[in-house]
């Protein structure tokens, strides 16, 4: 049974009056006030205000942005946050509020704290501060299918003219690629875990929009699978073709570690004899393709357990707390809530090797004709 939280009132935010705070001052102000904050119970975003308050000349507006701060979105996305999973309590006995709750996880989510120091800051137990966060996970992770979804209908259109605004490239769906969040080595066969840049880590394969809004993700394969097989263990093998995920021959963008499909384009390998076309081809597509590693970027950048090692000691449990946090980074973009901090992600090109399979080869010479004729029809940069 997937737990919710119970419900209680909350708190609304109002109006927040414009004032112009340097951005310096304001991160230095909020580290200042969350370190000497003594009380060890968070409550919400009044929370934010009351540190604020201690500061001198401080406003409404600054003790909003200590509250961005410290939990990594704005109080009004929190309040939307709380409301969509709450549920009404219905018997037992009283328990710590879903506002607390809320906030003890996206603070676990959001920075590389300890649980003991996490319990501490809460003032509650470190099993109850664990129960807890897992209970807000379950709660997100049952939202994913609402905000993870791949575009249908009239947003496939938006999709494609964001891309093409951005890139110049035609009908972009969607651009995909694989990140490592790595992770303390497991007690079972370590090996596995380890990746081409010997850290031990859990793969995410994301697809994402012309805004870095993930409309897929597969988590949870050990970190010395290739990136391609990955994705023929994923779902998303199985839409290639298919008309309803790739209406009017749509298509993703993505980078050599793929192969080359219809609905999957891959730039042309850099021999040293490109030609100006292919040279250009290469550059829209790069230009597309940047949304997902921007998406990463913007991922680790705000749940910052993510951006060094996670430490869970249960693996079975790690994708979860990724996926919770995709869910969330969708959320937050939803509601505009762009916290504007991205992580420089380092891509290696993978050379990939062309399958044996006869479908897979005919699939192959499909989209290279599919990209030739793009390469000829888009329009010239300054490559």
């Amino acid at each position: 049974m997937v737990a919710r939280l119970s419900s209680s009132k909350y708190w609304a935010p109002g109006a927040i009056p414009r004032t112009t705070i340097h951005k310096g001052c304001v991160r230095k102000n909020a580290i200042n006030a969350i370190n000497a904050n003594a009380t060890k119970t968070v409550h919400g975003a009044n929370s934010a205000i009351a540190i604020a308050s201690s500061m001198n000349g401080t406003s409404v507006a600054l003790a909003l942005l200590v509250f961005a701060f410290a939990f990594r979105m704005l109080p009004g996305t929190f309040e939307y946050l709380l409301s969509i999973i709450l549920r009404e309590k219905t018997e037992g006995a009283p328990m710590i509020s879903p506002r607390k709750q809320c906030l003890l996880a996206l603070w676990r989510l959001a920075t590389p704290d300890s649980l003991r120091s996490i319990s501490d800051r809460f003032n509650v137990g470190r099993s109850t501060a664990l129960y807890i966060t897992r209970r807000v996970i379950n709660a997100l992770i049952e939202l994913a299918p609402t905000v993870i979804k791949w575009p249908t209908n009239e947003r496939v259109g938006q999709v494609w003219a964001g891309f093409e605004a951005n890139s110049g490239f035609p009908k972009v769906i969607g651009a995909i690629d694989g990140t490592h969040i790595n992770i303390p080595a497991p007690k079972d066969d370590p090996a596995a875990y380890v990746n081409r840049k010997s850290h031990h880590s859990i793969q995410l394969q994301a697809i994402c929009d012309h805004t870095c809004q993930f409309i897929h993700c597969y988590v949870g394969h050990v970190g010395s699978v290739h990136d391609q097989r990955v994705f023929r263990l994923s779902e998303v093998q199985s839409y290639l073709g298919n008309v309803s995920k790739f209406p009017q021959d749509c298509h993703l963008v993505g980078d050599l570690t793929y192969k080359l499909h219809e609905n999957l384009l891959i730039p042309y390998r850099d021999n040293d004899h490109m030609t100006q076309r292919q040279q250009n081809y290469n550059f829209c597509h790069a230009s597309a393709r940047i949304a997902i590693e921007r998406a990463f970027g913007l991922l680790k950048g705000r749940f910052r357990s993510l951006l060094t090692t996670l430490a869970m000691d249960r693996v079975d449990l790690i994708p979860l707390h990724i996926l919770a946090c995709c869910v969330l980074h969708n959320v937050c973009l939803m509601k505009n809530d762009d916290f504007n901090i991205e992580v420089t992600e380092d891509v290696d090109v993978i050379d990939c090797v062309m399958a044996n399979n006869e479908n897979m080869r005919d699939a192959a010479y499909a989209g290279a004709a599919k990209r030739d004729l793009i390469a000829q029809r888009l329009r010239l940069r300054n490559v």
